[in-house]
């Protein structure tokens, strides 16, 4: 909890000194005339957004789960990605329509204000990265949305560096071309995050498999635990863009519902600790070899009509979760 909450201060730390940030650059951009100064604002509004995000994200973390939501809060993070997407695509089509209207009647641009906008940007965002730095770290603990808010910095930085090229070059030489035609990269790199969130959010709400789990591996995973014989009704999802469930039944010989226990729990360490694999809802079954039943991965079969014995032990490692939860119906 106090690492939740370290995290909390940073980033609450991280998400203010951006807007500042975005303040100085819409500032600079409307005094200076500079479409790629306001393009940068741009792009410094989806770091508050992915900021915004990660700490909603801890926060949520820390809400109980109640009986309506028995898988608690966590989609909200989902919702709130796609409005951020939403959002960007906006800004992306004002920059290229603004762009192309100043690449054929380009407008005086104020290189010494846009030098010294670009300046405060890149100045605040490396203050805001080495305190994220630790976070974002593969060591530092699995964090997608803190390696997000980092990576989202990170860009921001090489766009303000971008912009203060421009500056320059329009300081220097007073060619203002290129303030529209770094302001259609800076849109492109927007594009490309917006695009990256869309496609997470979308497979999120359709319940996919995470890009990172294999459904293969998993599969073999559990087909290679002793006294397991076979498995079907496998599903992985991903609860939110941190947390994943997995439900499967699992086909194993006769034995004592003690041995039947000490295996569901044995297969729920290893898919935790291999593919970070927090809740799982593990159906035991005992039964013979139905032909006409397909045993494998994603396979839907529910063989109540067969003369079998069933065990249901479902277990959860991925925090409180309100009576009678155990995924979705598949």
């Amino acid at each position: 909890m106090d690492q939740v909450s370290g995290r909390q201060s940073t980033l609450k730390r991280a998400i203010a000194l951006t807007a500042v940030v975005l303040v100085v650059e819409v500032a600079g951009g409307l005094l200076s005339h500079s479409l790629a100064l306001l393009s940068d604002a741009g792009h410094v509004l989806t770091d508050v957004f992915a900021l915004g995000l990660a700490w909603f994200a801890l926060a949520q973390s820390r809400r109980p789960a109640d009986r309506r939501r028995s898988y608690g809060y966590q989609r909200v993070t989902v919702l709130a990605a796609l409005v951020n997407a939403v959002t960007l695509i906006v800004i992306v089509l004002a920059i290229g329509f603004e762009a192309v209207r100043r690449l054929m009647a380009p407008e005086p641009v104020q290189g010494g204000i846009v030098i010294a906008s670009a300046l405060v940007g890149i100045a605040v965002n490396a203050y805001v990265i080495f305190g994220l730095r630790g976070e974002a770290s593969p060591g530092g603990g699995k964090s997608l949305n803190m390696r997000a808010a980092f990576l989202h910095v990170a860009g921001d930085i090489g766009a303000s560096v971008g912009v203060l090229v421009a500056g320059a070059v329009i300081l220097l030489t007073g060619w203002l071309y290129i303030d529209p035609l770094l302001s259609l990269a800076i849109a492109v790199l927007i594009a490309y995050g917006a695009w990256g969130i869309v496609r997470e959010t979308v497979n999120l709400l359709m319940e996919g498999t995470p890009r990172e789990v294999d459904l293969g591996d998993v599969t073999r995973e559990i087909s290679a635990t002793d006294r397991v014989t076979g498995l079907h009704d496998l599903h992985v999802w991903a609860l939110s863009s941190e947390e994943t469930a997995l439900s499967v039944h699992v086909v194993v010989g006769e034995c004592p519902l003690s041995d039947a226990e000490h295996l569901v729990r044995d297969l729920e360490q290893r898919l935790c600790g291999r593919f970070d694999i927090g809740h799982t809802t593990i159906q035991v079954e005992s039964c013979h070899p139905c032909g006409e039943i397909e045993h494998g991965a994603g396979a839907h079969n529910h063989p109540h009509d067969h003369s079998h014995e069933r065990v249901r032990v479902i277990s959860s490692s991925a925090g409180p979760r309100a009576a009678g939860s155990g995924g979705p119906g598949r």
